[in-house]
């Protein structure tokens, strides 16, 4: 018995012949306007990875934190869909170019200075496009393992930049910290400018800058509402949410925490950085790609939320020097956390949505940026402990604390958020080949059984793979089912 093809594929079909009509039009206009796509070779995780390095390593060197917040919240799905459509490199410049900005103007005008980086958090989403910028140019099955690279990039730049920085500020002032960091972010800008190949493809591409695309393409708001009509989406937004709160919250206080309660000193805080950011590249490149091939992804992901409430818990309870060794050490294997996560969204999302995908994860987690934390601020403020300028001694108001049962409410309290995010990730479902088998049967059985009746919102495709293969075995009928998940 033959099955007549759904009428999207037929629509494809149509199109394909006039996509390939004028192929002397296209080729002229690419080669007209996107000459400086190409870069230095072939498009690669090295490249992703040197422009997280750069841009980070500036910031890092002046070891002040980025203003994200809602801002980035709002522009994240929405420069990840757009990269979706015109490529990945004009948003990587572009993001790059806004976010380090406000460096020279630290010097310049400090008024500016505070308004520029304001406006930077619409822009501080740069994870996002080279998130989507690996899953273009990695298979599957070695994504997980490019994505810890990425990230322990990442961490290696915030591990080297602020050690740098502060020797230099103290050698020779912070006005020549600030011209370091102005030429690292140049050269990451011309980095991307002059050795970024593009590597969406360029089918995927319109033909011209000019051309007129359908609004469909790049709406993010399309893809929050998703969010909660598709239940992997919605499942690893609320996951993704509850662990980076408190991880958040925490990276706003912690050191604070650490020389004011703890006692640590400046070269034990700085080496204590060492330590977790060494150890967070090994977690994230060794044992990263290691636990996927053994456990998979999402029970990966679940070991993480494990580690990181370990130590939570452990920083929550502890009150000597050396519990918070041990935690650290516990915080760098809860590392792999989010590379995983942004593996299985990878996994499950479409070729042309990926930076969308990336992008309302990145937004979510610079939403958190923005409540971890006040968050973490009203809990302290609560329990009495106050966490004010970094001075050389404990602070005296503190002290009591040592001999608490609890002297980090916060970090206790973080780890009862992540146990919620634990208990959420059970439900996500994890992704295999046999769940994409699934749905294209299904796909097919459905399309025959579709009444009238069903609305818009549950005609536009979900955003992540297998999201809809729930409602589709509904269709199926009780002798003809598919394998199972």
């Amino acid at each position: 018995m033959s099955v007549e093809p759904p009428p999207e594929l037929e629509e494809k079909a149509a199109s394909e012949p006039e996509a390939g009509a004028m192929p002397e039009k296209r080729a002229g206009a690419q080669a007209a306007g996107s000459t400086w796509l190409q870069g230095f070779g072939r498009p690669s995780v090295y490249h992703a990875a040197i422009v997280i390095f750069l841009e980070f390593f500036a910031w890092g060197l002046l070891t002040t934190p980025m203003l994200t917040g809602l801002l980035s919240f709002l522009s994240a799905p929405l420069i990840g869909a757009l990269s979706d459509v015109w490529g990945r490199k004009p948003f990587l410049l572009g993001t790059v170019f806004f976010t380090c900005f406000p460096i020279p103007l630290m010097r310049i005008s400090p008024w500016w200075y505070f308004a520029m980086i304001s406006v930077s958090g619409v822009f501080s989403v740069t994870f996002s496009v080279i998130f989507a910028y690996v899953a273009d140019v990695t298979q599957e099955h070695e994504r997980s393992t490019a994505y810890g690279w990425v990230s322990a990039t990442f961490a290696a730049s915030l591990v080297s930049s602020p050690a740098i920085g502060a020797y230099l500020s103290a050698s020779y002032g912070d006005s020549l910290v600030v011209l370091v960091a102005t030429v690292v972010a140049l050269l990451d800008i011309c980095f991307i400018l002059v050795a970024v190949p593009e590597s969406l493809p360029e089918k995927m591409r319109p033909v011209s800058w000019g051309a007129q695309i359908s609004w469909k393409q790049a709406d993010p708001f399309a893809s929050l509402k998703k969010v909660g009509k598709d239940s992997t989406v919605l499942l690893i937004c609320i996951t993704v949410f509850l662990s980076y709160l408190p991880e958040a919250g925490q990276y706003s206080s912690f050191f604070l925490y650490l020389r004011q309660v703890i006692g640590f000193g400046s070269v034990k805080i700085a080496a204590f950085i060492a330590m977790v950011g060494i150890l967070s590249i090994v977690a994230q490149t060794a044992f990263l790609s290691i636990l996927m091939r053994s456990l998979g992804n999402k029970n990966t992901v679940l070991l993480g939320l494990g580690f990181q409430m370990l130590q939570l818990a452990w920083y929550g309870f502890g009150s000597q020097a050396w519990m918070m060794w041990a935690a650290g050490t516990v915080a760098a294997m809860s590392s792999i956390t989010f590379p995983a996560i942004s593996a299985l969204v990878s996994r499950n999302a479409e070729s042309d949505q990926q930076g969308v995908a990336q992008g309302i994860i990145t937004g979510i987690r610079g939403l958190c940026n923005g409540l971890g934390p006040a968050l973490y601020g009203f809990i302290f403020y609560m329990f009495h402990v106050e966490l004010t300028e970094l001075g050389p001694k404990l602070n005296s108001n503190n002290v009591p604390l040592q001999g608490a049962v609890i002297p980090g409410p916060p970090f206790l309290f973080g780890a009862c958020i992540v146990l919620m995010s634990f208990l959420v990730a059970l439900f996500i479902p994890e992704y295999s080949k046999a769940s994409g088998v699934q749905k294209h049967s299904n796909s097919s059985s459905g399309s025959l059984t579709n009444t009238p009746e069903r609305g818009s919102d549950e005609d536009i495709e979900p955003l992540l793979q297998d999201s809809s293969i729930w409602e589709l075995s509904s269709f199926e009928e009780p002798g003809n089912q598919c394998t199972e998940l």
